[in-house]
């Protein structure tokens, strides 16, 4: 069975098993298409894919060394080479990094060209593959970007099962965000099973919030700041660690729940449970405070000179709000970032 989810009205999400076979819609003017993928599995994924439509692969760098202006330079020189036209289609292959890059590069080729999703990691299949959000970084996370929707975003369970644990254990964190902010299901299958929650129970319910979230929010004027829950501390300490995407959000919610707590009387204790649960981290001991502080106040997430944090009421009642010095704070210290 194949759930599908639209993100609007051009872009689709299938979810599934056996879900490849099918994987470029329609379009009468493509002639070309070039496949992005990384190192490692995703690469023979991008193989099979690329050998079955007589398409060419290129591999960029692991993680976020892809997401660098030296690495999108090259990729525009081999597309250049491949005479990729606006008719055309990119296939990114990979983690959250590499759909990612590839949504860039596809939003930014002759000013915009179909592109086509295969995320290979449960961070990618659950966040970074749905909803146009592309970028690279530069001086910073995703400070250079565009609003791009995929034409299809396709992903398969099968893939997902057969990840390592820590690739599991590191996309658990953004399912778990989803469900405190709209699907209080999700939370409850990670409390029962830990990090064996099912990802055909999570996985769908999780797209299928950021896929709702999306439709009615595309450029973030509105609701789609929910999804950054975890965010506005997690970026700083995925940074600063280093700490792989997954965990730093889940420091980061910790964090907010902090906030929360005090604000709203929002169970933190619960939350830490659940995080903690899944084998997510809860704190971040021994990071530079001040460098901390210096993130934050860089981040996206900026209101004029204050900062936004997206904090919880209750699960599935999120609110965006100011947050003080005070609290901010008071957040740093729930995850042990005292010096």
């Amino acid at each position: 069975m194949t759930d599908t989810f639209w993100a609007s009205p051009e872009s689709e999400i299938r979810v599934g098993r056996d879900v490849l076979a099918d994987l470029l819609p329609p379009r009468p003017a493509r002639t070309n298409t070039a496949v992005l993928t990384q190192p490692g599995p995703a690469h023979q994924v991008a193989d099979r894919i690329a050998a079955g439509m007589g398409a060419s692969a290129f591999e960029v760098p692991d993680r976020d060394a892809a997401k660098d202006l030296t690495v999108v330079g090259s990729i525009y020189d081999w597309l250049f080479d491949l005479n990729l036209g606006r008719g055309d289609t990119i296939v990114g292959v990979g983690g959250g990094a590499l759909t990612d890059l590839a949504g860039f590069v596809a939003a930014t080729w002759l000013r915009g060209v179909e592109s086509v999703l295969v995320p290979t990691t449960l961070l990618g299949a659950v966040d970074a593959s749905i909803g146009g959000k592309t970028g690279i970084n530069r001086r910073g996370k995703n400070l250079v970007g565009a609003f791009w929707h995929p034409r299809r975003v396709v992903v398969d369970l099968d893939i997902l099962d057969a990840l390592p644990v820590a690739l599991k254990r590191e996309g658990s964190a953004e399912i778990i965000k989803a469900g405190y902010i709209a699907d209080p299901a999700i939370v409850d299958e990670y409390r029962r099973f830990g990090p064996e929650a099912r990802l055909e129970k999570v996985v769908p319910r999780a797209i299928a919030v950021k896929a709702t979230i999306v439709a009615g929010d595309f450029r973030e004027s509105g609701d789609r700041a929910f999804l950054n829950l975890g965010h506005t501390i997690g970026h700083a300490v995925e940074i600063l660690a280093p700490m792989p995407h997954g965990p730093a959000v889940a420091v980061g919610m910790v964090a907010a729940a902090a906030i929360s707590e005090q604000r709203y009387g929002f169970d933190r204790s619960g939350l830490v449970e659940v995080v903690r649960g899944a084998g997510l981290p809860v704190a971040a001991p021994g990071l530079d405070r001040h460098e901390c502080l210096r993130l934050i106040g860089r981040d996206k997430k900026r209101a004029g000179e204050a900062v936004r944090m997206v904090l919880l009421e209750a699960p599935g009642k999120p609110v965006l709000e100011n947050v003080t010095g005070e609290e901010i704070d008071l957040a740093l210290s729930a995850v042990q970032v005292e010096g």
